[in-house]
């Protein structure tokens, strides 16, 4: 087993990547490659370079992080920015972490810890799930899932809200039996009848949690957080 990643840093300022390659020279786990201060130059060098993780900023001149992130076959990704609003997108891309900057050494160890076992567990983490819907079985991803409900024709019935704005009818399923199956990090009841995904949050505080999703006249959607599993979603979004 390897014993370090193999990392590319990429940000556009280079006192900003100075200070982040002399972070990641004091974490054990990785091991620098090279880095970059032009997104370009990098996918440019991509084809000769050997690395498991990239560590980019997002905001840059010509290619932003996120689109770079993309054309990136099977590699890890953790941002490091400035910018809190690009965390959802950033998630939708299965990226390893998102730290907004400035960035403490604490904080980086905990993405490239989170990046490790990733890496020696890639096949161990299942990405879907076989459910029963009122139109037939459906493989449902987990990271297209913004929040569970119960459903409001039959409590039986669980309601899911997509990454597309779609709505998808679980039939006869649990919540114990979902979240048996749902990526523990990743997802939280909080209360009676919603699960929702770490990554779908915009907003939050002690009693209520507003979404990124938006209803109709453009108001975000919101769910209350209840006392029974207010310790356990502060636990899970816990920085």
């Amino acid at each position: 087993m390897n014993t370090k990643l193999k990392c590319l840093l990429l940000d556009d300022e280079l006192p900003g990547l100075t200070y982040l390659k002399m972070l990641c020279e004091q974490i054990p786990e990785v091991e620098i490659v090279k880095t970059f201060n032009n997104p370009e130059k990098l996918l440019a060098d991509i084809p000769n370079l050997d690395f498991d993780l990239l560590i980019s900023d997002i905001e840059m001149p010509g290619i932003d992080g996120l689109h770079l992130a993309e054309m990136l076959d099977n590699k890890l990704v953790i941002f490091c920015t400035a910018y809190k609003e690009y965390a959802a997108d950033a998630f939708n891309i299965d990226a390893v972490d998102y730290i907004t900057k400035p960035v403490k050494l604490d904080r980086l160890q905990k993405a490239i810890s989170k990046a490790f076992e990733r890496f020696h567990k890639p096949d161990a983490a299942k990405k879907f799930i076989q459910l029963n819907t009122d139109k037939g079985k459906t493989l449902l991803y987990f990271n297209q899932i913004q929040y569970i409900k119960t459903a409001i024709s039959d409590s039986r019935d669980k309601t899911v809200l997509l990454a597309d704005g779609s709505f998808l009818n679980l039939k006869n399923v649990k919540f114990d039996t979902l979240l048996s199956e749902l990526p523990e990090a990743d997802f939280c009841r909080v209360n009676k009848k919603e699960i929702v995904a770490v990554k779908a949050i915009k907003f939050f505080n002690h009693n209520e949690i507003v979404l990124h999703h938006l209803e109709k006249k453009d108001k975000n959607s919101t769910l209350i957080l209840s006392e029974t599993y207010r310790a356990d979603f502060l636990k899970k979004v816990k920085i």
